[in-house]
């Protein structure tokens, strides 16, 4: 078993993430995929917490933009976490691993409201805890609320795991001279507007010194994250 240099982890996933190759809705072969990668994180011992984005259903800003009441378009957009959530944890219970979808908006029959100590003790037991519905509240993205939600539940590290190996200074897919970094720190990534998050998850991380790595989905560069092997990207103070 390796050393752990992170024992609970917060994983942000982008909705996008679930839906393959299909670009929107839930593809449940590509869901299998990104479960099983989870669970090669939970079999070393990894307390794990997920937070899911919506935008492979609905994003809130985009709804915004063409003409939605903000407000609406953001509940829109939790609702769509929910559905992710919910599909992520049938799939990681199918592969043995059990789940709790702790929802920001009440829904009893659907899954469990979002109570601090209950999330904990989930985690405690070995439970992977999937926060829905961001929030709870409009105006926020799931970047604040894998912010948030890694903070309240104490993780050690914040993984937002992404179809790139790290943070560039411009676009890799565009740009074959962008430059990778290694660790750079909060301010310089907001100064930069790299655009890892946003920046009240940001301002949230950075007065609480919790480290954020951007790494690869695939590929293992999560068990080794946790490992503290340099992979992808640190920011950190």
């Amino acid at each position: 078993m390796p050393t752990l240099k992170y024992k609970r982890v917060l994983l942000k996933l982008s909705g996008e993430a679930l839906a393959g190759e299909n670009k929107t809705g839930i593809d449940p072969a590509t869901v299998a995929t990104i479960c099983r990668e989870i669970g090669t994180v939970l079999e070393m011992g990894v307390e794990m917490a997920l937070v899911i984005g919506g935008g492979n259903i609905f994003r809130g800003l985009s709804g915004s933009a063409k003409g939605m009441e903000r407000s609406s378009a953001d509940y829109m957009g939790m609702l769509a976490t929910v559905l992710n959530a919910l599909a992520v944890q049938d799939m990681l219970e199918k592969l043995g691993y059990p789940t709790r979808v702790l929802s920001a908006i009440t829904m009893q029959e659907v899954c469990e409201p979002f109570i601090r100590r209950r999330a904990l003790r989930h985690m405690e037991k070995g439970r992977v805890v999937i926060c829905a519905a961001g929030t709870g509240n409009p105006y926020f993205t799931t970047d604040t609320t894998a912010a948030l939600r890694g903070m309240e539940l104490k993780c050690d590290a914040i993984i937002k795991a992404t179809k790139v190996d790290g943070i560039y200074d411009k676009d890799p897919a565009k740009f074959s001279d962008a430059v990778k970094y290694d660790s750079i720190t909060y301010d310089e990534t907001l100064a930069r507007h790299l655009g890892v998050m946003d920046a009240t998850a940001f301002a949230l991380v950075r007065d609480n010194n919790v480290p954020i790595i951007v790494c690869r989905m695939f590929g293992g560069d999560i068990c080794r994250a946790v490992t503290g092997e340099a992979v992808g990207t640190i920011v950190q103070n």
